[in-house]
């Protein structure tokens, strides 16, 4: 499969034709939901994709944040990348286990801390072991290399921008939660969030975007799905969830479709709707 926009997905077949690439690295980006009850870390060093690094989510973050796996610093991303062997001049190549989920937020992730030659693996490990592709269990041991980060912050927005935005309208806002949390009849997963979403907010839930299979629909669909949710694709967006992790698989699906002013609210309704000074619609 070509690439419709570079460094965004490839293809299974793509990463078994340059796995042993010089400039080639692959990292597991798994992480999953409580309720899903599977562990990211155990199932990584069960099977992982030959010479894959493991990119803890819940690690890589601001640790002193009360919001989950919130974006780090640049110093503590490009510190543990290097200890993970990542860096310049690498090809990064991210996947997750379950075909395309917490793979797209590490991709946003590397993007933001100015690292573009990053791509997800399109399905994921399922869709790579489901082609009888090899996998290992090995431990691999990375060579440190130097990563430079620099913060891109056209693609981050905070809680303060999100609060101007409700006065400018100046960017449209999509929440990839399913309808039911959106429209507040659902409860939140996490305790002392509140339901709903923020106003003016747009609904596409995420897994409009997906096929059965864990890949992403093809971009003629994408942008069918992308049009009947009514967002205006010559406008800003900023993309939102529950904690930043299913927004980045709008955000990619947006970059796939060459959308070039499109953001990601890292709080997310983590944030939003765990403060009572803000307001919401159900």
């Amino acid at each position: 499969m070509a690439d419709e926009i570079p460094n965004t997905i490839v293809s299974t077949a793509w990463l078994a034709d340059h796995l042993n690439a010089p400039d080639v690295r692959v990292v597991d980006a798994s992480w999953y939901l409580p309720d899903a009850k599977r562990g990211a870390k155990a199932e990584y060093g069960a099977a992982h994709i030959p010479g894959a690094v493991f990119f803890d989510i819940d690690e890589v973050c601001d640790t002193d944040s009360p919001l989950p796996h919130m974006l780090p610093s640049q110093e503590k991303f490009a510190s543990q990348m290097r200890k993970l062997g990542l860096g310049d001049g690498n090809r990064i190549i991210v996947y997750d286990g379950a075909g395309l989920f917490s793979a797209a937020r590490v991709w946003w992730m590397f993007r933001v801390m100015g690292h573009a030659d990053v791509a997800v693996l399109d399905g994921g490990l399922p869709k790579w072991r489901a082609g009888g592709r090899p996998i290992e269990d090995l431990p691999p041991m990375p060579r440190e290399r130097h990563f430079t980060a620099r913060l891109n912050r056209f693609i981050l927005r905070d809680v303060g921008q999100m609060l101007e935005n409700l006065r400018t309208g100046a960017e449209q806002v999509v929440d990839a939660r399913g309808p039911g949390r959106f429209k507040g009849a659902e409860p939140e997963p996490r305790p002392g969030v509140r339901p709903g979403h923020i106003p003016g907010a747009i609904n596409l839930p995420y897994s409009l975007l997906l096929a059965a299979d864990g890949t992403m629909k093809p971009v003629d669909e994408l942008r069918h799905i992308v049009q009947d949710a009514g967002i205006d694709m010559s406008k800003p967006v900023v993309n939102s969830c529950g904690s930043g992790i299913t927004a980045a698989i709008v955000f990619l699906a947006l970059h796939r479709l060459g959308h070039k002013a499109v953001a990601l609210y890292d709080g997310s309704w983590a944030e939003w709707g765990g403060r009572h000074d803000l307001p919401t619609e159900q």
